[in-house]
């Protein structure tokens, strides 16, 4: 099977069939990244996306992995997306304001389990930044320097932000849960719950 930038390569070179192989393996996953941020738009941020990486191409540089410029892309058009809601977008801090606060409608996913549908409502609620850095780690299982590569930050600066956005996300599952027995099922099975939206945002996405 062809890596990424064997695809990338081939596609520079004219192969049509190349890029359309390198979207539909990715697609999933940036598919995934916008659902759990945003309603309406969702499948108009996806396509954005792509775009971008067409008319961007022979400016990447290889010096990342793809998917991590495409994650990097997609991430920037989030944060354009909520910005261009507001009216006055310069007073959006996506380290405060979640994407509940930025107008998000409702989620599209329904977790299986009581657990996963508190996880799914705490991320959003918590800021933004802070949702991102844990939806990376947790669902596309980055590495502290791919999750830096994609939001463009240091990586101690990446370390910092997964410690304080599991914090938060504690505080907002704690609000969420009927009882204290959920809310340790909840947290202490992160990783449990986290795989089970993973595979199911794969197979509906």
């Amino acid at each position: 099977m062809p890596t990424d930038l064997e695809l990338l390569a081939a596609w520079r070179g004219g192969d049509l069939e190349a890029g359309d192989s390198l979207f539909n393996r990715h697609f999933g996953t940036i598919h995934r990244f916008f659902r759990n941020k945003v309603g309406d738009g969702l499948e108009d941020l996806v396509q954005q996306t792509f775009m971008a990486c067409v008319e961007g191409r022979e400016r990447f540089r290889n010096d990342s992995s793809f998917r991590t410029y495409l994650f990097g892309v997609a991430h920037n058009l989030l944060r354009d997306h909520y910005r261009a809601q507001r009216r006055e977008p310069e007073a959006l801090d996506f380290g405060k304001n979640s994407a509940v606060d930025a107008g998000a409608g409702p989620s599209t996913i329904v977790g299986k389990r009581r657990e996963e549908r508190l996880l799914l409502e705490a991320l959003r609620r918590i800021p933004l930044d802070s949702q991102v850095v844990l939806e990376l780690y947790y669902w596309e299982e980055m590495s502290a320097s791919q999750t830096a590569t994609v939001l463009g930050v240091p990586e101690g600066t990446v370390r910092g932000r997964v410690r304080r956005a599991k914090q938060l996300l504690k505080q907002e599952l704690g609000k969420l849960a009927r009882s204290t027995d959920e809310l340790e099922t909840t947290v202490g099975n992160l990783d449990r719950w986290a795989a089970a939206l993973r595979e199911q945002m794969s197979v509906t996405g």
